[in-house]
C-alpha cells in the first residue's frame, strides 16, 4: 500500500463519526425548538403551589402558554393526579363542552369537581388526603401539549380561640394583667401572635410568636390614665387564621370592681377600700371620689 493510500476501514469509520455528530446536531435543534413542548412546570420551574383549608375549595387556574402561535387552538385539558413520577388522567375537558369526561377517580372526585371554564377547574369540600401534586395537560393543534403541575397541601381549620385575663393585680396608677389565650386543641402547625391597639409595645411582655402552647399568656401593664386599649390573640396555620379581641379597660373595670357600675346622679353606692385603685380625695359630706380615667364614680366613704 502506497503512501498516499487511505486504509479503508479508517476512511469508513471517519464517514461514520461525521454523520453520527450531523445526527446529533440536527436531533439537538428539534429538541430546543420553542413550542415543540412545553415544561410541565410554571416558568419559574416550580410546581405552582396551592395552599387549602380542610372542608373548604381550591382553584386550579391554567393560563395560555405566550410561546404558542396565534392560530394554535386548544383541542382539549386533562386533569390528573402525579403518583410516582406516573401521569394519571382523572378527567377531559373539551371546548364547548359543559360536561367533562371522566378516565380515572371517578368515585372520591366527580361530586367535588367542578369545571370553572375550560382551563380551570375547582374542588370543593377538600379533605386532608386530597394533598398531592396535580397536573394540567393542554393539548393544541399540531401535536403541541403544555403541562402545568400544582402542589396542593390541606390543611386542617385553625380553632377559633378564646381570650380571658388571669393574674390582676393592682399597683398605684396601673393595672396589671395576665392575657391567656386557649384554644380547643393543641396542634404543632399552629402560631400564636398578640396584636394591639393602642398600647405601646413596651408595656407588655410580648413573646415572639411561635408555635402554640395552650393556653398562650400575655403579661400587660395597663395605664389607668390611657383610654381603653384593645388586645387581640391570632391564631394561624399556613392555610388559616382566627382571632379573638378584648378591651383591656373593660377588663381592668370588671375584674376589680364587679359588684359596681358608675353612680348616676344623686345615688351613691357603699363599698370599703382596702388599697385605693387610683388617686382619692375625701369631700366634706364623707364621700370618696373615685377616678377611673376620665371619669369619676361616687362612693359612701366608710
Amino acid at each position: 500500500m502506497g503512501p498516499g493510500s487511505e486504509d479503508p476501514h479508517l476512511c469508513g469509520a471517519s464517514w461514520l463519526l461525521r454523520f453520527t455528530s450531523l445526527l446529533l446536531s440536527v436531533c439537538n435543534t428539534v429538541t430546543q425548538r420553542p413550542g415543540a413542548r412545553g415544561s410541565a412546570m410554571d416558568d419559574s420551574g416550580n410546581p405552582v403551589t396551592l395552599k387549602g383549608i380542610q372542608g373548604a375549595s381550591v382553584l386550579f387556574p391554567v393560563i395560555r402558554n405566550p410561546e404558542l402561535p396565534p392560530e394554535s387552538e386548544l383541542e382539549n385539558m386533562s386533569w390528573g393526579v402525579v403518583s410516582r413520577s406516573n401521569y394519571i388522567v382523572m378527567l377531559y375537558v373539551f371546548p364547548g363542552r359543559d360536561v367533562p369526561e371522566w378516565v380515572n377517580f371517578q368515585d372520591k372526585f366527580e361530586k367535588r369537581v367542578h369545571v370553572v371554564n375550560t382551563t380551570t377547574l375547582r374542588i370543593d369540600n377538600l379533605t386532608l388526603e386530597d394533598s398531592g401534586l396535580y397536573r394540567a395537560r393542554q393539548s393544541y393543534t399540531r401535536g403541541r401539549q403544555y403541562d402545568r403541575n400544582f402542589h396542593l397541601t390541606v390543611y386542617e381549620a385553625v380553632p377559633r380561640p378564646q381570650i380571658r385575663a388571669t393574674d390582676l393585680s393592682l399597683t398605684p396608677g396601673w393595672c396589671n394583667i395576665t392575657m391567656e389565650c386557649n384554644t380547643t386543641e393543641t396542634r404543632e402547625d399552629l402560631t400564636v401572635s398578640w396584636e394591639s391597639k393602642g398600647l405601646p409595645r413596651e408595656l407588655t411582655q410580648r413573646p415572639a410568636p411561635g408555635p402554640a402552647p395552650n393556653p398562650w399568656t400575655l403579661a400587660v401593664n395597663l395605664p389607668l390614665s390611657r383610654p381603653s386599649p384593645s388586645l387581640t390573640c391570632v391564631v394561624n396555620n399556613q392555610a388559616d387564621q382566627k382571632a379573638a379581641s378584648q378591651d383591656l379597660g373593660d377588663v381592668c373595670g370588671r375584674v376589680l370592681f364587679p359588684a359596681l357600675s358608675p353612680a348616676g346622679p344623686g345615688s351613691t353606692q357603699q363599698i370599703q377600700l382596702e388599697k385605693p385603685l387610683l388617686s382619692t380625695r375625701e369631700s366634706s359630706h364623707g364621700l370618696l371620689f373615685l377616678c377611673w380615667g376620665s371619669s369619676e364614680l361616687y362612693y359612701d366613704f366608710m
